[in-house]
């Protein structure tokens, strides 16, 4: 089989051959190079069988050196038994050694105690003078010296104590013995590390001038915490337990830190409430300094002296942060009044660039793992208290405003009027300062405070305007009761009616100023709105019931006999009040103005147009009734072009060519002067599609004036033609839908 298999590499090999010349010798031309070819292939053949000499070589020395590692194992095999063997035959006899070496372990022990207590007792002869010495060392501040004297004093207490330890023997009086003659060694202890915990208490200023007094007592923690160290080692090896170890002074170092941290943060609290209103700011900002100078220090002057496995930074900032945070909780349940959002906006720029953001600290709360400096139910706690507070205060404050308005309502003296002439009170100014007082100290939070503020605000706003509302119908029901009263009442109405325009012009200041998305916010401001255009519209209503007690008296004397003979003169006597009251009415803003000189037209038309359609006159014939609607109308044309008389500002949004109520006098006067009845059916035409709210009520008056129409019919044939032309569908409201007829 392996012959067959050479013989196919063989003819394998001659195929390959075949194809590699003749892609050698493809051209005639190339037949000069075959020398060359020829000696390139021998050159490569030699290069492969010097490889594969050299493979096999390397092959056979790995063979080899494989052997004789073998051999040499083989051997080490054969020595480890051997060895085994030995041991195995020994072994039954350790166990009787045991007790023939007995007194040899005995007296060795006993020799190892003579040599400890030797070399201690110059030591121990010397406790008393080393502790004193020791203790003038602590006194005169040679810390260093005086804890090598204290360490010196231990070693010989803890290692012949050790050796009293390792005799089972040893009594307990002996022990007790010892260390009662070493109890001083323990009381210098403490002396030194109440050196140590007052310069370590001071540290921040003693870095500054003395670094190396911080380094000393560095020091000599860090040789106590390797003595802690080694007695954790004895302990565990010999169950040997030190006296007054582990001292843990690294641990303790850290603990007075932090009571020094707390000190200096409480401590800086120099005055209270009763002492000055503005003590919180005053000890916000003395501590802001104070942590910001005290970890400029830290990073500074700290680092060089306390070992890098202290990350002194970060603890030194963990302390600050967990001490401040304890004060200012305690601080949160001591607080009134403004004080809370006070303590809310310092808690905003402890983390900002005034503090923790300062370019020489950087520091990222959050990136340093540290929780919140108050927690989320503190800071609740306190948002609530601060908008229950200011809740109090709008109540408060509205109640007094109203109160020394509605006082003012009532004296000697005209309202105060503005640069150009229009009435008003401080009213609205004194209500804005008051929000925005809230708001500004609110912005200094953050946006979620400043729209809870922004809500409260506005919804107290609203209740102030029912409030004043209830004012003014108060102040209006006691005057109309007595009208001599008040001497100013239509100024100081004027003056309500302008404030309504202002506190509208707040709300919305307010509005584009601290502009909120939400649907609360977006629903209170909406409700003072409506809130104070109803107080305008009820104070507007005040001003022309005012008016019309005086014009009504002549208005109804309107569609008498008296009236159409001439006997009275209405209109004149109208527009001179008119004429009165429209003096006071130019203190009104422009819009108020407009909207009390459309509502003075309608109420005016609507009185006048009443009293026509009270049927108080029977006519004798035509003429008499022509002469009683040509008198209507020349009288309603005088009105109407009094009213047009009236300055216009076009505030309203309105058409300056809006239709007067006046116009539809002449269509009811064509009632009137009608000669052929059969033309009653196209003027009623023509009224309704004019007036398309009229009532067949009005028609009917109408009709009932005309003393050639049967009373008993009219309601019927006025029904009829209404039925006959059908009603229109239609929204608008013309002076009709104000008439109401007995």
């Amino acid at each position: 089989i392996l012959r067959m298999e050479i013989e196919s590499l063989e003819a394998e090999a001659k195929q390959t051959a075949h194809k590699h010349v003749a892609n050698l010798l493809q051209r005639p031309d190339q037949l000069e190079k075959v020398e060359q070819y020829k000696r390139r292939v021998i050159r490569k053949k030699a290069s492969v069988e010097g490889m594969l000499k050299t493979a096999m070589q390397t092959q056979l020395d790995g063979v080899k050196t494989g052997l004789i590692h073998l051999k040499t194992c083989l051997q080490d095999i054969k020595e480890v038994r051997k060895l085994m063997r030995e041991i195995e035959e020994t072994f039954p006899v350790v166990p009787n050694l045991v007790d023939k070496l007995k007194e040899v372990r005995e007296e060795s022990l006993k020799h190892s105690q003579y040599a400890a207590a030797m070399e201690n007792l110059k030591h121990i002869f010397s406790v008393p003078e080393s502790v004193q010495k020791t203790r003038a060392f602590i006194s005169d501040g040679k810390l260093l010296l005086a804890h090598q004297s204290l360490m010196e004093l231990e070693n010989s207490r803890d290692d012949l104590l050790f050796e009293m330890h390792r005799l089972p023997s040893t009594s307990l009086a002996d022990k007790n013995m010892l260390k009662h003659y070493f109890s001083e060694v323990e009381k210098l202890s403490d002396e030194l590390g109440k050196q140590l915990w007052l310069i370590i208490r001071l540290a921040l200023n003693s870095v500054r001038k003395e670094p190396s007094v911080i380094v000393t007592a560095l020091r000599i923690i860090e040789r106590e915490e390797k003595a802690d160290a080694n007695a954790a080692k004895r302990l565990e090896s010999t169950n040997f337990v030190t006296p007054g170890r582990p001292k843990n002074w690294r641990k303790r170092v850290f603990e007075i830190l932090e009571e020094a941290v707390s000190e200096r943060i409480a401590g800086n609290q120099i005055e209270e409430r009763s002492q000055n209103k503005m003590w919180l700011v005053r000890h916000l900002e003395v501590t802001r300094q104070l942590i910001l100078e005290d970890l400029q220090v830290v990073k500074t002057a700290c680092v060089p002296c306390f070992p890098p496995y202290y990350d002194i930074v970060d603890e030194m900032l963990r302390l600050y942060h967990k001490c401040l945070s304890s004060h200012l909780q305690e601080l949160a349940t001591q607080l009134e009044g403004n004080e809370y959002v006070t303590l809310l906006n310092w808690v905003q720029v402890y983390e900002g660039p005034e503090l923790m953001g300062h370019p020489d600290l950087n520091i990222d709360l959050k990136a340093e793992g540290l929780e919140p400096l108050l927690p989320e139910r503190i800071v609740n706690d306190l948002t609530s208290k601060y908008l229950a507070t200011i809740e109090k205060n709008y109540k408060e404050w509205m109640n007094n405003t109203i109160n020394r308005e509605m006082k003012d309502w009532g004296g000697n003296n005209l309202p105060e009027a503005d640069d150009t002439g229009h009435y008003q009170t401080t009213t609205p100014v004194i209500v804005f300062q008051m929000i925005d007082q809230h708001l500004q100290v609110a912005k200094t939070v953050n946006q979620a405070l400043i729209n809870r503020v922004l809500i409260i605000s506005m919804e107290h706003l609203a209740m102030f305007a029912k409030q004043y509302k209830d004012a003014v119908y108060k102040y209006s029901k006691s005057h109309f009761e007595d009208r001599g009263l008040y001497k100013y009442f239509t100024p100081y109405m004027i003056a309500v009616t302008n404030n309504s325009i202002a506190f509208s012009d707040i709300a919305w200041k307010f509005r584009k100023q601290y502009r909120s998305s939400t649907t609360d916010s977006d629903k209170s401001f909406e409700n003072v709105l409506n809130s104070f255009e109803k107080l305008r519209e009820e104070t507007t209503n005040f001003l022309l019931h005012e008016l019309f007690l005086d014009v009504d008296k002549e208005i109804s004397k309107v569609g008498t006999r008296e009236w159409l003979e001439g006997k009275f003169s209405v209109i004149e006597n109208v527009c001179l009040t008119l004429e009165d009251y429209v003096h006071d009415y130019q203190h009104l803003k422009e819009r108020n103005f407009d909207y009390l000189k459309s509502c003075l037209e309608t109420k005016l038309a609507k009185g006048y147009i009443t009293a026509l359609l009270q049927k108080k006159i029977t006519f004798k014939d035509q003429s008499q009734r022509e002469q009683f609607a040509r008198k209507f109308v020349r009288e309603g044309e005088i009105l109407k072009a009094e009213m047009s008389k009236l300055p216009s500002f076009h505030s309203l949004g309105t058409s300056s060519t809006k239709e007067s109520p006046f116009d539809s006098l002449p269509l009811l006067a064509e009632f009137l002067k009608l000669k052929d009845l059969s033309m009653l059916f196209l003027e009623v035409s023509g009224l309704i599609k004019r007036y398309p709210d009229i009532t067949a009520d009005h028609l009917t008056a109408l009709l009932n004036l005309r003393e050639d129409m049967a009373k008993t019919n009219v309601r019927k044939q006025v029904v009829e033609m209404m039925s006959e032309l059908g009603t229109l569908q239609t929204n608008s409201k013309t002076i009709f839908s104000q008439i109401v007829l007995n």
